[in-house]
């Protein structure tokens, strides 16, 4: 498993630098961090990223559109979920761990499906000094990047994929089909959602639900 802080810390880098590890594989601290309710994401997001991010409507509604053709009862049942305009205040769920499941909505190529829901996986929010991370906790494929607030009702998320049995994550924007960008939103008391339009591979959006473990 990667530590919170090398989850952290692929990003870190291009934001404040990272100091060493302390003691080995334990956690790993930025020289000068950034707070993240006051760093500006568009800053550090790559041109492609904030692309992305700017087209998110369109990536629901054709996701969505396309996911109701054959799933109708699949999406109702999510409710607030897929609503594109829920957005309430507190955006950026607390430190903690997280059950996470993630929804592919529309399909980005003829062989792929468009719905698909995965099952639940552990992930966690962890105070990495002044920044707050987002990870998943073990699997072959494991987003890890940082929280900048947007405003109350919306964050945004930058960060990478670490893949197979790799100890730390790429630097944010070395790897273009590794970068990973969306938005933070919560939806319901206790349920948040991390919104990403037009990922790499599969589907036009990508709905990761977080609910506290």
């Amino acid at each position: 498993m990667i530590s919170k802080t090398l989850a952290a810390c692929g990003l870190a880098l291009i934001v404040a630098g990272c100091g060493g590890l302390r003691g080995g594989p334990g956690p790993m601290a930025a020289s000068k961090p950034v707070e993240a309710a006051s760093a500006d994401w568009r800053t550090i997001a790559t041109p492609a990223d904030r692309d992305r991010l700017r087209r998110w409507r369109d990536a629901w509604m054709q996701g969505l559109s396309a996911a109701r053709q054959t799933n109708v009862a699949e999406i109702r049942a999510q409710g607030a979920l897929f609503d594109p305009d829920r957005a309430l205040t507190g955006a950026i769920p607390p430190a903690g761990a997280y059950r996470c499941r993630v929804f592919k909505l529309g399909a980005a190529g003829p062989a792929m499906l468009d719905y698909v829901a995965y099952p639940y996986f552990r992930c966690r929010v962890d105070q990495e000094g002044d920044m707050l991370s987002l990870y998943k906790e073990g699997g072959t494929q494991r987003p890890v990047g940082l929280l900048f607030a947007d405003g109350d009702a919306r964050a945004v998320f930058l960060g990478t994929l670490v893949l197979g049995d790799e100890r730390a994550p790429l630097e944010y924007g070395q790897d273009a089909d590794r970068d990973m960008a969306g938005f933070v939103e919560r939806v319901e008391e206790r349920r948040w959602r991390v919104v990403l339009p037009w990922p790499r591979f599969e589907s036009k959006i990508d709905v990761v639900e977080l609910v506290p473990a």
